[in-house]
């Protein structure tokens, strides 16, 4: 019998966010800090909407695009928070989460041989999406003394006569980094100067400590040039939903979405009901999230930077990336270890591009409870590590409480 496979999907590796939760499920007393997910429930509100369409019997399938109310409501959320404005029956489409739409645009948007740039650390489907679409991803290695922003410099290193397409990953997952306008502004006159496209992820523009998010496609001249993608899983909590959207140039959104009517025919009916309640009156529900995120935010940094571990501020997301160089392990060894010997579950930095070599990433959608069980665990394994190597003076001592869970494992 002939291979019934892709040699293509077969070369491509799993997802290294998973490995590590499907142990944890399987462990009794463990702690996860590795899923980006809000520990929020969906505001009832949302929830109440989506109810609603169930019981007045709207299951039938929408337009391929999206209802038509979200489509507009998705454009007044735009004008209103990124100061863009879209026309809601040519330019959006909503789609199955953000993720269908990062793999919508690569597909609509590249021939074969097609390089698209790829920041890095950062989400794992953007290099095998641009693979299964027939690009070529090229890699641009993010460092921490950038903050992990994208520089012209850094992108002008990458950029070859073949290149069509720069991937704008910001705010950042799992660095948590931000660009700001003068950032932006810097990469537009790139992709300006060079004749590129840019597929902007802004699925945590809502999550900002610093400044107010800003979109790339809101500067002159890089609207015609951008796939605008977000979505309601991080902002409103709506993770299982399974609801996120494009904007973009009418001439590229109908190539997307023939993508999507063939692919997918339409999101879930009952996802864009709650959605639209969701875009409408739910900045409440975000600022009160937003508040809490940034509470955590500030509670880790503090204690990451007391154990000795170098971590830059994130401003953006709800992640930390504190670096583990100084231990001399491989990530993977890190995490490998602190799973098995403190049950507390955190993703190698290495899942999201070879240069997070040295970090990991730690989510902070827990409660400030977790999260404070959790770093007694971290603190007392990073004291074992430093007796293993001889540093001398300890970072702190585990309290009592975890003491004693440790007698009861």
């Amino acid at each position: 019998m002939r291979n019934p496979l892709s040699n293509t999907i077969v070369t491509i590796p799993p997802s290294g966010i998973r490995k590590f939760f499907d142990i944890v499920s399987e462990m009794e007393g463990a702690i996860s800090l590795g899923v980006g997910e809000p520990d929020f429930d969906t505001p009832w509100h949302v929830r109440d909407a989506g109810i609603r369409s169930l019981e007045m019997g709207k299951t039938f399938y929408t337009s391929n695009a999206g209802l038509k109310e979200l489509k507009q409501e998705i454009c007044n959320y735009l004008k209103r928070r990124m100061q863009v404005e879209y026309n809601y029956n040519t330019e959006v489409m909503v789609t199955i989460g953000g993720s269908e739409a990062i793999d919508a645009a690569l597909r609509a948007m590249l021939d074969p041989g097609d390089e698209v740039l790829i920041p890095q650390p950062s989400y794992v489907s953007y290099v095998p999406c641009t693979i299964l679409a027939g690009g070529v991803p090229v890699v641009i290695e993010l460092e921490e003394k950038d903050q992990f922003r994208l520089t012209r410099e850094k992108l002008l290193e990458k950029i070859t006569d073949k290149t069509k397409v720069l991937v704008l990953p910001f705010p950042n997952n799992p660095t948590g980094a931000i660009m700001e306008r003068e950032d932006l502004e810097a990469v537009a006159k790139v992709v300006e100067e060079k004749d590129l496209f840019v597929i902007s992820d802004e699925i945590y523009a809502e999550l900002t400590y610093k400044k107010k998010h800003m979109t790339i496609a809101s500067l002159p001249g890089m609207r015609e040039r951008t796939v605008l993608i977000n979505g309601f899983s991080k902002a409103y909590a709506m993770t299982g939903w399974r609801i996120g959207y494009a904007c973009a140039p009418a001439l590229i959104l109908k190539q997307m979405l023939k993508i999507h009517q063939y692919a997918i025919m339409c999101a879930p009916t009952t996802s864009q009901y709650a959605a639209v309640e969701a875009v409408k009156n739910g900045d409440a529900d975000i600022e009160e999230m937003k508040r809490s995120y940034d509470e955590r935010r500030r509670y880790l940094l503090k204690e990451f930077r007391s154990l000795g571990m170098d971590c830059f501020e994130p401003y953006g997301a709800f992640y930390m990336f504190p670096s583990i160089k100084r231990f001399h392990m491989t990530s993977e060894e890190f995490a490998t270890r602190l799973l098995r010997e403190e049950k507390i579950a955190i993703v190698p930095g290495t899942a999201f591009g070879d240069c997070g070599e040295g970090y990991l990433r730690v989510s902070y959608a827990y409660s400030l409870e977790d999260l404070k069980r959790a770093i007694r665990r971290i603190r007392r394994f990073v004291n074992r590590l430093d007796e293993e190597n001889g540093a001398g003076e300890k970072s702190g001592q585990p309290d009592q409480e975890e003491k004693r869970a440790g007698k009861q494992r």
